[in-house]
């Protein structure tokens, strides 16, 4: 992978110079603004994303809430996993960053000193995304928009190849989705006995959901009595 970095006639390398290029020909304080998003901003987007979606499933309520609450807090953790699976990745491929193998780049952060290859950032932010359109598809849309933007940003502030953010977003993708199924066996038993906890009944449904789901257990005989009545039908 590192000999291909160096190569002139290298695909990869000749998108890395188009567009970090852009940089170049950018503002000063737009350059700083991308590498702020790019460093920061796009992952705390992510987070608040989805802290809304949590929040729109909490106040709708449904029999699914528990499910889709799985769902969110496998993201996080998928982006977690996914991050750990990346450190031996790196370590056997062993790429440098782009700025110490090819020179006239306009690298807008410093102190990368680690290899390139995956992208951390593009693995995070896809596989949180991948577990949100898990969740729910229009939010896990928008996700996926903003992990195309961060890997957008990675390449345009010098600090990754091409070829290190598709890999990410492969990572990312491929730890939220392909363990998704033993994630929601193990996290939705979870979830469903918070739910029913008196004390964090309020992280899955908000007062009408719960409320909804407990009219029947506060009234002594409701549930034995419709079902006297389907008997009798």
């Amino acid at each position: 992978m590192a000999g291909l970095a160096e190569s002139g006639s290298d695909p990869d390398v000749d998108l890395l110079y188009d567009i970090n290029g852009l940089a170049k020909d950018a503002p000063h304080w737009f350059d700083r603004v991308v590498a702020f998003v790019g460093e920061y901003g796009l992952l705390l987007a992510m987070v608040l994303l989805v802290m809304w979606c949590w929040w729109s499933v909490r106040r709708r309520g449904g029999e699914d809430a528990a499910s889709s609450v799985a769902a969110l807090v496998w993201a996080p953790l998928a982006a977690a996993l996914a991050v750990l699976v990346n450190v031996p990745i790196r370590g056997f491929v062993e790429r440098p960053r782009p700025f110490r193998t090819h020179e006239g780049l306009d690298v807008l952060v410093s102190g990368k000193t680690d290899y390139s290859f995956v992208s951390d950032h593009a693995t995070i932010t896809m596989a949180m995304a991948v577990g949100l359109f898990v969740a729910n598809r229009k939010f896990g849309v928008v996700g996926i928009g903003l992990a195309l933007l961060e890997g957008f940003c990675r390449v345009y502030m010098g600090v990754h190849y091409p070829t290190d953010v598709v890999g990410g977003f492969a990572l990312g993708t491929a730890v939220a989705l392909l363990l998704s199924p033993v994630a929601m066996l193990l996290l939705t038993p979870v979830v469903k006995a918070v739910e029913r906890s008196v004390w964090g009944g309020w992280v899955v449904r908000g007062p009408a959901g719960r409320a909804a789901v407990g009219q029947d257990a506060l009234i002594p005989g409701a549930q034995a009595g419709a079902e006297e009545r389907d008997l009798a039908a």
